[in-house]
């Protein structure tokens, strides 16, 4: 059987059944509470300062307070620590609202913190998107921040699926490429790198800012500018980036087949996977 998930809840492990959060705790009810997902190779979480320093922008902007940022180390400890080594896993951490109201009002209760470790399949070696009719929309209260608000993702994600995709492609409201439920998206055009901006209202991901970091460090010319729809298909070569799935190069989108790797992606792919190995927090 596949080992059960480890998880710590206000400074105890529990079992991954176990209930552990209250019924009027504001992620529950309202879904008002800030997360991370990383990648852990070999026992040790990918980029642990850059997703805890996103990790507060979040609060930030949800208008929490700062998380507790030794609380969270001790919940990875715990987590990491209580059972076998993991070779590819993912830890996850939440802060929520803590307990409050049934509704959007808070009541100035305690944070609540979650921490999550467990393995993780590895990604595929090429994907396959769809473009979804629902938007992201770039002046939302929370655009750019990681929420655990995931119902449209999920939606998303599910119509994917029924059409043979594992991601789902979102445009925003000014019909502008922006992002998928859990990855942002490249598209490589005579050379030249191209991802929607974050004014597009796409999350600013931890995969994207390294590989965009590495790829111009590189010598290669990585632009971040708006993509109408009408013309986001047209490239030679797709990607997409996440914690979990690194640099993925994209087969099929919406009928239209890229070359999976081609030979910007391929590169990108090996420079991410070399740099990631020799400096785990970058």
């Amino acid at each position: 059987m596949p080992e059960p998930f480890r998880v710590w809840v206000d400074g105890r492990l529990v079992g991954a059944d176990e209930p552990a959060v209250p019924a009027l705790d504001h992620a529950v009810t309202v879904g008002d509470a800030a997360f991370e997902t990383l990648k852990v190779v070999d026992g040790v979480p990918f980029a642990r300062s850059r997703h805890l320093r996103r990790l507060e922008r979040t609060m930030a902007g949800l208008g929490l307070p700062a998380p507790d940022v030794a609380r969270i180390a001790e919940g990875i400890e715990s987590v990491l620590g209580a059972g076998p080594v993991l070779g590819f896993g993912r830890l996850r951490y939440m802060v929520t609202g803590g307990s409050g109201p049934l509704g959007s009002d808070r009541a100035g209760s305690p944070l609540t913190y979650i921490v999550t470790a467990g393995p993780q399949p590895r990604p595929p070696a090429t994907a396959t998107l769809a473009t979804v009719p629902w938007v992201r929309n770039e002046r939302a209260a929370t655009a750019g921040l990681k929420t655990t608000s995931y119902a449209e993702n999920v939606i998303a994600l599910a119509a994917a699926h029924d059409r043979g995709a594992i991601e789902a492609i979102f445009a925003n409201t000014r019909d502008e490429l922006c992002e998928a439920t859990g990855s942002n998206l490249f598209l490589v055009r005579s050379g030249v790198v191209l991802t929607p901006p974050l004014s597009s209202g796409c999350l600013a991901g931890v995969t994207r800012d390294l590989t965009i970091e590495w790829a111009r460090a590189a010598g290669f010319e990585v632009r971040e500018e708006a993509i109408p729809m009408h013309t986001a298909y047209d490239a030679e070569e797709v990607f997409i980036t996440s914690s979990t799935k690194d640099v993925l190069p994209v087969a099929s989108w919406e009928g239209r087949s890229y070359a999976a790797p081609g030979p910007v992606t391929a590169k990108l792919s090996a420079l991410f996977a070399d740099r990631s190995t020799t400096d785990v927090d970058p």
